[in-house]
């Protein structure tokens, strides 16, 4: 058996083809989306068309849960200034009854299981820990969890061979007892930041979309993380052109803009 896993496309319609033609070069049996498929200044409609046609094992992230509550909400259009909004903005019933569809979570089969952050919250990280610091200058607020936070993590859940994950947009994976967390990274958004539970930044260092690779040998399971290039730089015009410099810095970079410090002038001198 032979997976490409997909998580956290954000309306990157380019980036989403793009690894969707390398997934056809791979000789896959399936794929499989680990949701926050449309919220982001870019190309939400066209990216929900796309998936609705391949009609792919997908999953709720986060976003989807956002998206459908402010749907929801009676106050009024949504805002299109934010990601939720933007793509909220976008969509025809037919697209939002297709969000409305999808699950939380699910198993795959007995041995592959899926679920966007952690098995208990679609907000969690699951292989990552945000720390203080960062609004101090004190790197980036983020790093990879420890073997006994992931397990704790993992909880009460049942437990399967391979468990996939999303959310924080990393590539990464840990061996957890007898389950191998797989997170694929992010397809379309290479870097954001957050408040919670304190500031921090994601960095993934390059423009590039991911995805990964998963397939059974006779030794177990095997995990390939996979880097693909695209016109990243288009899609970071479009992303300031709709006044989301925060996006189009990670869109060009696979780095978030810092805070330039208050220079003193004896500094200068």
């Amino acid at each position: 058996m032979k997976l490409a896993i997909i998580s956290d496309i954000h309306g990157n319609l380019p980036a989403l083809q793009a690894v969707l033609a390398d997934i056809a070069r791979q000789g896959v049996d399936q794929t499989l989306n680990l949701g926050d498929i449309l919220s982001g200044p870019l190309q939400p409609l066209e990216t929900a068309e796309l998936l609705m046609a391949h009609d792919f094992p997908t999953i709720r992230g986060n976003h989807e849960r956002q998206l459908l509550d402010l749907l929801a909400q009676p106050a009024g259009p949504p805002d299109p200034a934010t990601s939720d909004g933007y793509a909220a903005s976008c969509l025809s019933p037919a697209h939002v009854a297709w969000l409305e569809a999808l699950p939380v979570s699910m198993a795959l089969n007995s041995e592959v299981w899926l679920c966007h952050g952690t098995p208990h919250s679609d907000l969690q990280y699951w292989l990552e820990t945000v720390v203080p610091g960062f609004a101090e200058g004190n790197g980036s607020g983020v790093r990879a969890a420890t073997l006994a936070e992931a397990a704790a993590r993992l909880g009460q859940a049942t437990p399967y061979p391979v468990m996939l994950c999303g959310h924080t947009h990393v590539p990464r994976l840990m061996q957890c007892g007898g389950t191998l967390i797989v997170n694929p990274g992010s397809v379309g958004q290479p870097g954001f930041d957050d408040d919670h539970p304190y500031p921090h930044v994601v960095e993934n260092g390059a423009p590039h979309a991911r995805y990964a690779l998963l397939e059974k040998t006779r030794h177990g399971w095997q995990a390939m993380f996979c880097a693909v290039p695209y016109d990243h730089l288009a899609q970071a015009q479009i992303a300031a052109g709709r006044q989301r410099p925060d996006w189009a810095h990670a869109l060009a970079t696979g780095f978030m803009k810092r805070p330039q410090p208050d220079v003193a002038e004896s500094d200068l001198l």
